[in-house]
């Protein structure tokens, strides 16, 4: 078989990463072998992402860069869209850039060899698009993964596409229905990661609370809890995207009960305002989201609560922003991102009147961020002499700060630190460490959204 050289460029979200890593492995398997640079390449896939405008941007820069490539320095270059842009903007692509060789839709991922191999062999150009409403996966055992990260996380996508139909979000045109991953496949899939090193485990989709309902006719993410915690090699399981809608009581009670999930919970509410709440089409109000929050606080009192918003939502008055400041304060959140509205063409909100400015926009980003900036600063400081357990996700050897002298440096997360999202933890010590491996760490300050520690089993003059 002849080797030929892949540049696989990954955009948008973790839903997106785990599409990529599985399209690597299949790629792989039909002889290619990924490498760095574009220009390369015998191939270029890109899987873009549309879901904001800066991410639709970047999936264009990307794009406009292969298609540079090809035109000026490499004519005989394939290229390959794949993605949230492939899907929704397929006859967009294949009009304006002839360059592009081929599409694959966010349901025809698997695909992706017998696409790029009739690419490459056969000169083959068009669009492989599988119906959105088809179930969303094959066997993990046809595709398998390859992981791209530290090796010691990786994503779980637990279902694909989404039913809300929030009137800012146009994901279900270009993801489709909610189809939830069948469960003995994740159970598959799981081993292999922990087989392969893998010791946590972030379940994600559009909406991870729903997970199973379309298959097995009920809410089955507490089972599915179950059947991952009894993985071995498993040590922390993270929830992601959860509607505070669809926590219920057996969610919290699995949650609260099983030693390998982890107390933290990515719950986007996007608002506190009843008439934003409305005119966003969610299905909540302010006085539901308090009930769910004060739920899981008192069933899990460690809990840490990540939260997204958005401000400057079509209609937003200064009132609502009001009230959503004013919940920022009161609900204490460990962990909160900010989005600026974004007008997406196609989006029910994108025709709503009363549009926010972008510099008020800027404006109420700004005070929610320094309010909650102030909430994260108490809360670190409260974890001063608290030990903590923290998995090392890296050795810092550039940048390392003087005052640190000689020694190692250790980048390092607790339960209550998303990867690559929330903040670290952060140890130097004068004796080397594994990379991956759980270490009991003692909070002696913070800097930022940061905390400092010391390992526990060293003495005071090894510090």
């Amino acid at each position: 078989m002849t080797l030929k050289k892949l540049c696989f460029v990954s955009l948008g979200c973790d839903k997106n990463l785990v599409d990529s890593e599985k399209m690597l492995a299949i790629l792989e398997a039909r002889g290619f072998t990924p490498v760095s640079g574009m220009e390369e390449a015998d191939l270029i896939v890109i899987n873009s992402c549309c879901f904001i405008l800066d991410a639709k941007e970047q999936s264009l820069d990307a794009l406009l860069e292969a298609v540079r490539i090809k035109t000026e320095v490499k004519p005989q270059l394939k290229i390959i869209l794949a993605g949230c842009m492939a899907q929704h903007y397929r006859e967009d692509v294949l009009e304006s850039l002839p360059q592009v060789d081929a599409i694959v839709g966010t349901n025809s991922w698997h695909e992706i060899g017998r696409t790029a191999q009739r690419v490459m062999e056969e000169g083959w150009k068009g669009k492989c698009l599988i119906p959105l409403n088809e179930p969303c996966c094959p066997s993990y055992s046809e595709t398998g993964r390859m992981l791209t990260g530290s090796g010691s996380y990786a994503y779980l996508k637990i279902a694909e596409g989404c039913d809300k139909r929030c009137t800012y979000c146009i994901i279900p045109f270009f993801r489709g229905p909610y189809r939830s991953v069948p469960m003995e496949e994740l159970v598959k899939e799981s081993r292999d990661l922990a087989g392969r090193g893998v010791r946590e485990l972030l379940l994600v989709a559009q909406e991870t609370t729903l997970y199973g309902k379309d298959l097995y006719g009920k809410k089955m993410l507490p089972q599915l809890l179950k059947e991952l915690s009894a993985i071995d090699g498993i040590e922390w399981i993270r929830i992601l995207y959860c509607y505070p809608e669809e926590i219920e009581d057996e969610l919290i009670e699995a949650i609260r009960s099983l030693p390998k999930v982890c107390h933290y919970l990515d719950i986007p509410i996007q608002h506190a305002s009843d008439h934003i709440l409305r005119r966003m089409g969610r299905r909540t109000n302010g006085a539901e989201i308090r009930e769910r929050l004060k739920a899981l606080r008192n069933a899990i009192p460690d809990i840490r609560i990540r939260t997204t918003l958005i401000t400057g939502f079509p209609g937003e008055t200064e009132k609502d922003h009001r009230i959503l400041c004013d919940f920022v304060k009161e609900m204490q959140f460990d962990r909160l991102g900010c989005f600026r509205y974004s007008r997406e063409a196609g989006s029910r909100a994108a025709e709503f009147s009363h549009q926010i400015s972008k510099r008020e926009k800027d404006r109420r980003y700004d005070e929610i961020m320094r309010l909650q900036q102030q909430v994260v600063l108490e809360k670190a400081r409260s974890y001063i002499g608290c030990s903590l357990d923290v998995f090392l996700d890296d050795e810092l050897t550039e940048g390392a700060p003087e005052s640190q002298g000689t020694g190692y440096l250790y980048i390092g997360r607790s339960y209550m630190d998303l990867p690559e999202v929330d903040g670290h933890v952060v140890i130097h010590t004068n004796h080397k460490r594994k990379i991956g491996s759980m270490e009991k760490v003692r909070i002696t300050s913070f800097s930022g959204y940061d905390l400092i520690g010391a390992f526990e089993d060293e003495n005071e003059s090894s510090q």
